[in-house]
C-alpha cells in the first residue's frame, strides 16, 4: 500500500511536528539518525515536501526543516498523496488488476470497511494530533 517513501515522510515529519519549530529547526540527517531512517532518502524526500509546502525549510547555518501552524493542522493524506499518488489506497489487496465493489477479490468485502476508515482518518486527524497521541506514548515512530 504505502511506498518506502511514504512511510518514512510519516514518521519524519511526526518528528518534525513533536521536536520541531521554527525556532528549533532540524536537519534531515538528525532526523534520519533518530528515526532509524536512510538519510539521503529522507532529505530528498523532505525536500519534496518543502517544494509542496507541506513542511517547512530554511537554509543557512541555522537552517533545517520544521512545520509551521498551518502545516501542523494539515493531514497524512496529503503527504502520502504528494509523494505516492492519489490513486494509493484503491489498488487491489491482493494485486488483481480488476477489483471493485462489483468484481471484488477474495477479500474485498473485508478490505474495503477498512480501508475506508484508514482513508476518512488520514484525511481528517491532523498531524498535530497524531503528533500529540505519538508524545503521549500511544503510539511511536522509531
Amino acid at each position: 500500500m504505502l511506498s518506502n517513501q511514504s512511510k518514512y515522510a510519516i514518521r519524519g515529519v511526526l518528528y518534525l511536528a513533536i521536536h520541531g519549530s521554527e525556532i528549533n529547526k532540524l536537519g534531515s540527517k538528525e532526523v534520519g539518525e533518530k528515526i532509524n531512517v536512510p538519510i539521503p532518502f529522507l532529505a530528498k524526500t523532505f525536500q519534496h515536501l518543502s517544494r509542496k509546502n507541506l513542511i517547512t525549510s530554511s537554509k543557512g547555518p541555522k537552517g533545517g526543516f520544521y512545520l509551521d501552524e498551518d502545516q501542523l493542522f494539515g493531514n497524512l493524506m496529503t503527504i502520502i498523496e504528494s509523494l505516492d499518488g492519489k490513486d494509493t489506497f484503491n489498488s487491489c489487496y491482493i494485486g488483481l488488476p480488476k477489483c471493485s465493489d462489483d468484481n471484488p477479490c477474495a477479500i474485498h468485502n473485508l478490505a474495503g470497511p477498512l480501508r475506508n476508515q484508514l482513508v476518512e482518518t488520514l484525511n481528517n486527524k491532523t498531524i498535530a494530533e497524531f503528533a500529540k497521541d505519538t508524545k503521549n506514548g500511544r503510539s511511536h515512530i522509531f
